[in-house]
């Protein structure tokens, strides 16, 4: 008999917070959580350095204010200290992942993206960084914790680790997906507008985009 707490499909979305684009699939993944896992769908998001896996994340401006738009988020402002080197979140954000629930990890990663973006702060300066922690209700001691674990060995090889698991599975840039089927079958896809491809992968049912054709009066 199957294990009913098993899903027989899956998605690992790797994504650093330096990508934008991660941002966005970040943020249509987690809105579309429920109906995922009505399909036996779980979802699971894992930090890498996009430094690491040597690609660029730059898209033309017009793209950006056109996913926003598409995504419902404001247009995102690039900051002159752009890009970062996101080694220390992206670490930080691990420890976070194991030792938090899976909401406090996600929340906190986004907001990752909504310092930096939108209020053009630069994460990577371990003071703003607390700070950011602050303000998602950690304490004095679990932020101690988190930069400590975050310069171990232990936590260095692990942001090594990811960012090597997802390059073993063909990555080029962020967000990269690993995709299960029910039938066990993998895939890799590539950026946050290629979700009608993973639900095609998946055998889910799903809304297209359709042209709406103009009434004739």
């Amino acid at each position: 008999m199957q294990n009913p707490t098993v899903m027989p499909g899956k998605i690992d979305a790797y994504v650093d917070c330096v990508s934008p684009y991660s941002y966005y699939a970040t943020l249509y993944l987690r809105k579309n959580r429920k109906a995922l896992e009505s399909h036996g769908i779980e979802v699971e998001f894992h930090p890498v350095f996009l430094g690491g896996i040597n690609v660029g994340s730059d898209y033309s401006k017009f793209d950006s204010e056109r996913a926003c738009r598409y995504f419902g988020v404001p247009p995102i402002k690039t900051p002159e200290f752009f890009p970062i080197l996101s080694i220390m979140p992206q670490r930080c954000m691990i420890y976070i992942k194991k030792q938090f629930s899976q909401e406090k990890f996600e929340a906190t990663f986004l907001t990752l993206w909504e310092w930096m973006f939108y209020k053009s702060i630069d994460i990577s300066k371990p003071e703003q960084l607390a700070k950011l922690f602050q303000s998602n209700g950690y304490s004095d001691s679990d932020i101690r914790q988190i930069f400590e674990a975050a310069s171990s060995p232990e936590y260095k090889q692990a942001l090594t680790a990811n960012t090597q698991t997802a390059l073993d599975k063909g990555a080029y840039g962020a967000p990269w997906f690993w995709v299960r089927n029910s039938e066990g079958k993998e895939e890799p896809f590539f950026g946050s507008d290629r979700f009608a491809f993973m639900w095609q992968y998946l055998g889910l049912p799903f809304q297209d985009v359709a042209i709406v054709e103009k009434s004739r009066l």
